[in-house]
């Protein structure tokens, strides 16, 4: 089981823009002409991931230890996050591992390390480099190969069961200690490992753990290149005695999915010639294939989805009078308020992903027409059959004509208000089809006062198509609001139910003041793809 390394930890995003994730690279390492450091046998090489962070090398990964080789390809497959406008700095240290004590790191251990940056690797796809010890001396004629590949968009993955049976028996005592390989064939003719199982002691017919492949490592997403399997003796000197090859193709292998299985007869070419009635080494099957899509945010947009936008505005007295100055509320004829700003920075961005540039707009904790109760989810166009408005410009239009005709009051709940929004993305859950996605950006200038209910309505919020933006206004003091922001720790209902994944997230205005407004928008809505993606993965494999 391997772990996709989880590298590049952006720091904080905000304020500052976000970078854009471009695309994850799969690395994949192998060394020639190690030192041979073990007085009896030769070295145990391990590889280290190092990543360069605010001048500090940080370990990120690991590679698997090869017993007693001096020219080993590693099976480990280190997985980076490639940004195109940073220069991301690597560092490859090799380590002759004592298997009791886990990988030293003393001088005496230490094979070798090789610097370079992710770019680097990228635009050579093979950056073959020599090995130096420490001061610069070069570690004999030692030499680190990585081959990079970049994980396509259309990209999932597959997990396999393989088994064996009647397997050829090499060893005198006892009998084979097998283990399997699964080798991709490029265009060049050269081989890529693509997996290595572990080793079953003693059993000609073996059953291994079921493992995971990217469809990208395994075949490039090309269901017709040819693949290869070997089939190996385990000998703990590094001496593995060759069993047999078979070859394949991912389409060949779908064949294994539901009841059935697909089989290989595993070939020992030298006894094909030699032996006249030579059948096969014994048999490898395939006892079960399951393929995972794996799709991003722009596979969702281009597919058709749309991202349906409500904006929810506070209306409660702690804004001041509208007809003041001083007012968050107050209608400048030169210069947009703090409401509006957040509003245009945030809903220019969504409309390019709504087809029908429609808004729905509402406001919470203000009384209104006609009778002047206090409502916590209004039509701000006060029409509640249809509180949709044409475009950003429909939702401003809204916003300065409602302001005159109700009265700020209080308190500050916006729980009614994910709730309203909840339900309609529930309707949409139960039509199955990816279609729409729904973002609440709700603009406040205090705390919340029903943080309980708050708390309820984005658990049961986070199993729905829905994410939510919270842009604080003004100067209060937000503190409270970073608890919904799930980041500092998974945020729960009070009953202590989870939310089954992170929606909300909160920013104050004020960090963005004198920013530009794509700051803004950069900011709040750096989170969404991810958010979008992770909905329809859990509801494609709850």
């Amino acid at each position: 089981p391997r772990t996709p390394a989880g590298m590049g930890a952006v720091p904080e995003p905000c304020p500052q823009a976000p970078l854009a994730v471009l695309s994850k690279v799969e690395l994949r390492v192998s060394c020639k002409h190690l030192l041979d450091r073990d007085t009896l046998n030769k070295s145990d090489p391990c590889v280290l991931l190092l990543m360069q962070s605010q001048g500090q090398w940080m370990e990120v990964d690991r590679s698997e230890v090869i017993k007693s080789n001096l020219n080993p390809v590693f099976a480990k497959i280190f997985t980076v996050d490639y940004y195109f406008e940073e220069v991301q700095k690597l560092r490859f240290e090799v380590y002759d591992s004592h298997g009791h004590t886990g990988v030293g790191t003393h001088d005496d251990d230490f094979l070798g390390g090789m610097e370079c940056t992710v770019g680097q690797i990228v635009a050579q796809k093979r950056v073959t480099k020599p090995l130096f010890l420490k001061y610069g001396k070069f570690a004999g004629k030692s030499t680190i190969t990585i081959i990079s590949e970049e994980i396509s968009g259309n990209n999932g993955y597959v997990e396999l069961a393989f088994r064996a049976k009647k397997l050829d028996d090499k060893d005198l005592f006892s009998k084979s200690d097998p283990f399997l390989e699964i080798y991709r064939i490029d265009d060049d003719r050269s081989e890529q490992l693509v997996y290595r199982t572990e080793v079953v002691k003693n059993n000609l017919s073996p059953v291994w753990e079921p493992f995971k492949v990217s469809l990208n490592s395994l075949c490039s997403c090309e269901e017709r290149r040819k693949l290869r399997g070997v089939v190996w003796d385990y000998d703990s000197r590094g001496k593995h005695d060759f069993i047999g090859e078979f070859f394949t193709t991912f389409e060949e292998m779908q064949k294994a999915m539901g009841e059935n299985k697909v089989q290989w007869d595993c070939m020992n070419p030298k006894y094909k010639i030699k032996k006249r009635n030579y059948k096969n080494s014994g048999v490898v099957v395939l006892l079960d294939l399951k393929i995972h899509r794996v799709y991003s945010f722009l596979d969702y947009i281009m597919g058709g989805c749309q991202i349906h936008f409500t904006v929810a505005i506070d209306f409660t007295a702690s804004n001041g009078d509208p007809r003041n100055s001083c007012s968050l509320h107050y209608i400048n004829p030169y210069q947009p308020n703090e409401y509006l700003k957040a509003l245009v920075a945030v809903g220019e961005i969504c409309q390019d992903y709504d087809s029908d540039k429609k808004f729905s707009a509402l406001g919470f904790g203000a009384r209104i027409p006609p009778k002047y109760e206090v409502s916590h989810d209004f039509a701000i166009n006060f029409n509640p059959d249809n509180d949709e408005c044409e475009g950003i410009q429909g939702v401003v239009e809204s916003y300065q004509s409602c302001l005159p005709k109700i009265q700020l009051y209080g308190p500050t709940n916006v729980a009614p208000i994910i709730t309203k929004v909840a339900r309609v993305a529930a309707d949409e859950e139960r039509t199955k089809e990816a279609s729409q996605y729904f973002i609440l950006l709700i603009l406040t200038d205090g705390v919340v006062t029903d943080m309980a209910d708050t708390r309820e309505a984005i658990v049961r919020a986070s199993y729905l198509p829905m994410s939510i933006i919270i842009v604080g206004v003004g100067n209060a003091d937000f503190t409270d609001m970073q608890i919904l922001d799930g980041d500092d720790g998974v945020l729960r209902s009070p009953k202590g139910e989870p939310v089954l994944r992170d929606i909300v997230q909160f920013v104050p205005f004020r960090e963005f003041k004198n920013a530009s407004p794509t700051a803004l928008a950069k900011c709040v809505l750096a989170e969404v793809p991810k958010q979008v993606v992770e909905y329809y993965s859990y509801k494609a494999f709850p």
